[in-house]
């Protein structure tokens, strides 16, 4: 995404006539969430200026502040765990657009340390991530789908961890071998925002609806 990053945090790159992360805050809001926990890091500052205290998109926002350094999606949830509260809680990657109505998980009652969205494989990730059989995701299966970046996780997900900088991925394995992530698979629009030609997509698609 560079040099677009250089200056701007990607969650406020525009799509259409919205930054990235305002297609979120919208839908969550829609959907009835009230409070959003949001993990700051390089350029962090401009995205609290932008957003504030969320009270213009109907929300309550306070901010995680990861340092100059990101924790990566692992380390950046476990530092924000002192702002979660004891019950599970919805994550959404900041680079990401998505159609997906948020209100299904409003009231998701959670039976698993983590229950994540899949979407079918877009070009860049034709091999997929996971599987899903009978409700539980596996790697097992032939058939492979990509992980959004929009899952819920209860704190227990987290206990074997201790604070610093590390990725989400090899704790989603770790669990998924022990039959401890739900799934589900979304069929409508969603993409990962990754490169200039991605977002310029997203914007296409914006301004033709």
């Amino acid at each position: 995404m560079r040099p677009l990053t250089d200056v701007t945090p990607k969650p406020l790159l525009k799509a259409g006539a919205k930054r990235l992360i305002e297609y979120h805050l919208q839908g969550l809001a829609s959907a009835g969430f009230k409070n959003v926990v949001i993990n700051v890091s390089w350029l962090g500052q401009q995205i609290i200026d932008v957003l504030g205290d969320g009270s213009k998109y109907n929300l309550n926002i306070i901010y995680s502040d990861e340092g100059e350094q990101a924790l990566e999606t692992g380390g950046g949830i476990f530092n924000a765990l002192p702002l979660l509260g004891d019950a599970p809680f919805l994550v959404i990657n900041g680079d990401v657009w998505t159609d997906y109505p948020y209100q299904t998980l409003q009231n998701f009652k959670l039976k698993h340390k983590a229950h994540l969205i899949l979407v079918e494989n877009p070009p860049h990730n034709l091999q997929g991530d996971f599987s899903i059989d009978n409700g539980l995701l596996t790697e097992n299966a032939k058939q492979k789908y990509t992980f959004s970046g929009i899952g819920i996780y209860s704190k227990d997900f987290f206990t074997a961890q201790e604070s610093g900088k590390f990725p989400l991925a090899p704790m989603i394995r770790q669990c998924i071998a022990k039959g401890e992530i739900s799934g589900e698979i979304y069929r409508g629009k969603w993409m990962d925002i990754g490169t200039v030609d991605r977002l310029n997509e997203v914007a296409e698609y914006l301004n033709a609806e």
